[in-house]
Order: structure tokens, then sequence, then C-alpha cells
């Protein structure tokens, strides 16, 4: 390397850095609530259809989870056991969770429930993995791993309980 080069390096090289760093905080900041919406749509969008006034789950739902539905697994396809009871938790489930989600509240957990309702439903819709649930618990996992984020409730609680920790 050329004099000149190294010292056109050297110049450049914290300016690089600062920016990469930015670049980095910007993510940090942004990817989480980014991902926690992302998995809360398709999810409370759902959960919209479900319902035909307060606490009355859509006869629609009801047929869905009775006649339709059914878990593939085994070489066979199995009803819901109550699929009524089914309907309604998961109806409860598919509004509740991506509100939590999107507010960064007990955000890891609701993460994980959400994975495991995608579980479920790819055993309800073999064929949907590669257009929908791959990208739903992958979504999921990453919620996981990097938690609620800045900005969420998840943070402020934790710096109201735990005033040191930041």
């Amino acid at each position: 390397m050329s004099q000149l080069n190294a010292r056109t390096k050297g110049r450049f090289e914290p300016l690089i850095r600062t920016a990469l760093e930015q670049i980095q905080a910007f993510g940090r900041a942004l990817a989480p609530p980014m991902l926690r919406i992302a998995l809360a749509l398709p999810f409370f969008r759902s959960g919209l259809t479900r319902w035909d006034g307060f606490l009355s789950i859509s006869p629609a739902t009801l047929f869905l989870f009775e006649n339709q539905f059914k878990v593939h697994i085994f070489g066979g396809a199995y009803s819901f056991p109550s699929p009524d009871t089914v309907a309604f938790v998961v109806a409860i489930a598919e509004i509740a969770l991506p509100v939590l989600l999107v507010l960064g509240f007990a955000t890891r957990i609701v993460a994980l429930a959400l994975l495991v309702m995608t579980a479920v439903i790819q055993l309800v819709f073999p064929d949907g993995w590669a257009n929908f649930h791959l990208y739903w618990a992958s979504l999921a996992v990453g919620i996981m791993a990097l938690g609620a984020g800045p900005l969420s409730l998840d943070r402020l609680i934790n710096r109201w309980l735990y005033p040191g920790n930041g």
C-alpha cells in the first residue's frame, strides 16, 4: 500500500467507523418495533375476522373450527378437541397478543406464544410454510432474540423497577 493510500485510509477510517456506529444505533432503535408490528399485523387482522360483536365469536369462525380446520399430523387430519373453546381462545389470542406485542409488553413471552400459534397454524395449513409461516416464525424468533427494544413498555417498566440498569 502506498503512503498516499495509507494516509487517505487513515483520514476516512474514523468517519466510516462513526457512520457505521450511527447506522447500527439507528437499526437497534427501529428494528425491534418494526419486527413487532410486522408480526402483530397478520395475527391482529385475522383476529378481527373472528368476532361478531363483543365477546361473540362469528358463526363463520365457529364453522371453520368445527368443520374445516384439521390438524395434519402423523399422516392424518384430526379435528380440534372442543372446537368452540379453541375458536374462542384463538380469537382472544389473535387480538390480545398483537396488542401486547405492538406495545412492547411481555414481548419475548408474547413472541414465543405467537411462534407456538404459528407452529399450530402450520399443522393446520401445511402448504403455508414458504408463503407465510416461515416469515412469521422468523419474526417471532428475532423478537425473542432482540427483545422489545428501547421503544417499548418493557423498557419503561425495566427502568422503573431497576433505575440503575438504564
